[in-house]
């Protein structure tokens, strides 16, 4: 995938998304952002694969991507999605693990993307994106780790409705069986539980 010409829109985003976790001055961000390299990922396409060892991390400018396992008996388990000003690192246990997740866009997608080997060497070189990074990859986990203990207490109707809340977007964004199975419920199950609080007008993409 070919780095991509950011446009000065992209540029803005990413200027204000370091400086939310940065002090340093808007012309030094900018100067900055111009060494980050920056690619477009079309739908369907895949950024990591089941099995494979993890070699990029990636943060969306724009787009939308999930991320799921297959299991035993071939069937795929949702366990997130990321959109805009997100982070995609999958985290192993060590170095050349495989990861035990796939991730593919769902939609088209302006990425950063940083090579987890090349990760060390490019924090020296730029020692300011250090605590950036380390904030952004720490702000994920704690939301991630918020998400996935709050679904453990509710019931399938409180975990639709704290969607329906927190990720509103997600309903248009993302096919209906992939976000049930995030849910941990069937496609069927969610439209009833839709319907029950009133939202059958959000429609799901197929």
């Amino acid at each position: 995938m070919k780095e991509e010409r950011i446009s000065s829109a992209i540029l803005d985003k990413l200027v204000n998304v370091i400086k939310s976790y940065s002090e340093l001055d808007v012309k030094v961000l900018r100067e900055m952002v111009d060494h980050i390299p920056v690619q477009l990922f079309r739908k369907g396409t895949v950024l990591i694969e089941q099995g494979d060892v993890p070699k990029q991390c990636f943060f969306i400018l724009e787009g939308c991507a999930r991320k799921f396992s297959v299991d035993l008996e071939g069937k795929e388990v949702t366990s997130d999605f990321f959109t805009e000003n997100q982070s995609i690192t999958i985290f192993t246990e060590g170095e050349n693990i495989e990861s035990p997740y796939s991730v593919v866009c769902l939609e088209d997608s302006i990425m950063i993307v940083g090579e987890l080997d090349e990760q060390d060497s490019e924090l020296k070189k730029y020692p300011e994106f250090e605590n950036i990074v380390l904030k952004l990859m720490q702000a994920g986990m704690g939301e991630l780790q918020d998400t996935f203990a709050s679904f453990i207490r509710m019931t399938p109707e409180e975990r639709v409705k704290h969607m329906m809340g927190k990720r509103p977007e997600l309903f248009t964004r993302v096919p209906g069986y992939q976000l049930a199975s995030y849910l941990g419920l069937t496609p069927e199950s969610l439209s009833r539980i839709k319907r029950r609080l009133g939202q059958g007008h959000l429609k799901v993409v197929d």
